[in-house]
């Protein structure tokens, strides 16, 4: 009898087992292995193919590059020494009261400008000459064209130079230091390659 219990509550342990490991053993929702295996070297991201800037034939060129397409022999260089002379020269003749020198170098108006302030020296018996200490420093400030082929480049020039001036009160000198920007023009087409003083404005040291 006692046998047969052993055997009873043995089959009974067996069933109990199984059901609970049926349950307990079940998989339930997602388990970690059913994630995808990340990849070697951490996540990557997307990449775009490179965008490569490539000119549009309707770009319109500017400052010196614009000058540059119209006149390929132009040089910055040469043409800020050619402006250096010029900038002596005018300054020198507007001090001397030379006229037919700036009549080559001057736009009308610039020159307007010039002979209106000479004729009143002259008018209260005065006269000037100057002396350049040293060549005057020019830099670029602007380049453009316009017009089609119309050259506008300003320089702006800095100078040291000595004035001497007489007249009815006696002799005087003054050493003056000067900053202006001055304005060239110049059909690059033309076959005339100097360059005209069209604007003269003060600037800061």
């Amino acid at each position: 009898m006692q046998v047969l219990e052993l055997i009873i509550f043995a089959g009974l342990a067996v069933i109990v087992l199984y059901q609970l490991y049926s349950v307990l053993g079940r998989r339930v929702g997602r388990q970690p292995e059913d994630q995808p295996a990340a990849p070697v070297g951490g996540p990557t991201v997307a990449r775009r193919a490179p965008v490569l800037d490539t000119p549009d034939e309707g770009v319109e060129l500017t400052g010196l590059a614009a000058v540059k397409s119209k006149d390929p022999a132009f040089d910055m260089n040469r043409f800020l020494d050619g402006a250096k002379g010029a900038y002596e020269m005018i300054v020198k003749a507007f001090a001397e009261g030379d006229r037919a020198t700036l009549r080559n170098l001057l736009a009308p108006s610039v020159l307007a400008s010039f002979e209106g302030a000479i004729d009143a020296r002259e008018a209260d018996g005065r006269t000037e000459t100057v002396e350049f200490f040293h060549p005057p420093r020019a830099d670029l400030e602007k380049a453009e064209v316009t017009q089609g082929d119309l050259a506008h480049i300003t320089v702006r020039f800095l100078a040291e130079f000595r004035s001497r001036t007489k007249g009815p009160e006696g002799e005087g000198v003054d050493d003056r230091r000067t900053a202006e920007l001055w304005t060239f023009e110049r059909r690059l087409k033309s076959r005339d390659p100097n360059w005209t003083l069209v604007h003269v404005d003060a600037a800061e040291a």
